[in-house]
């Protein structure tokens, strides 16, 4: 039986389209972060017009949202100043050089949907359904870039061998041993 789940994490041609498909949205991100970082970004505007949209017959951000906005994220808009274009362009730097691909593409969910959630579209929602397919994935996704050897280089440091729970490079000392 075909299961799409299956065929997203373990064939071949679904990793070369993953790979296109993780190097268009990376370079969005990316591309959309450097402008930030290098043209000046202040997030104080956009976090005033999300507040002016939670007001009105047919609010566009529901009011627990801005809440949040106005408790949290306003009185931090520095903090965002510097978050979101620096989140935004590692997020697309990642993704274009599939280097923690899960992780990138799940980050790029939470900020796509944090601008949906504030009220704004615009190319949010498909880039959402995109990215689902990059974390479902899984390592995948990852297989043509630099996860290719960085996630099983991760998986060596953190496995440990058959003699118990010693670490690779730990020295182990028999019962039969005398210590000092």
């Amino acid at each position: 039986m075909f299961s799409t789940n299956q065929w997203l994490r373990e064939n071949k041609v679904a990793m070369w389209i993953l790979t296109v498909l993780r190097v268009y949205i990376g370079y969005d991100w990316m591309t959309h972060g450097w402008s930030k970082l290098t043209g000046g970004f202040e997030a104080g505007g956009f976090l005033a017009g999300a507040l002016e949209k939670t007001t009105g017959d047919h609010p566009a951000v529901q009011a627990w949202w801005g809440t949040f906005l106005e408790k949290f994220a306003v009185p931090n808009a520095g903090l965002f100043d510097f978050v979101i274009p620096l989140g935004e362009f590692l997020v697309g730097l990642g993704l274009i050089l599939g280097c923690f691909t899960t992780l990138a593409a799940l980050m790029a969910m939470v900020m796509n949907f944090a601008f949906l959630f504030s009220g704004t579209v615009s190319t949010n929602a498909q880039l959402v359904v995109m990215e689902i397919f990059l974390v479902v994935a899984g390592a995948n996704a990852g297989k043509i870039g630099l996860d290719h050897w960085v996630l099983p280089y991760l998986r060596g440091l953190f496995t440990r061998n058959n003699k118990g729970n010693q670490p690779k490079d730990t020295p182990t000392i028999s019962p039969t041993q005398k210590t000092a």
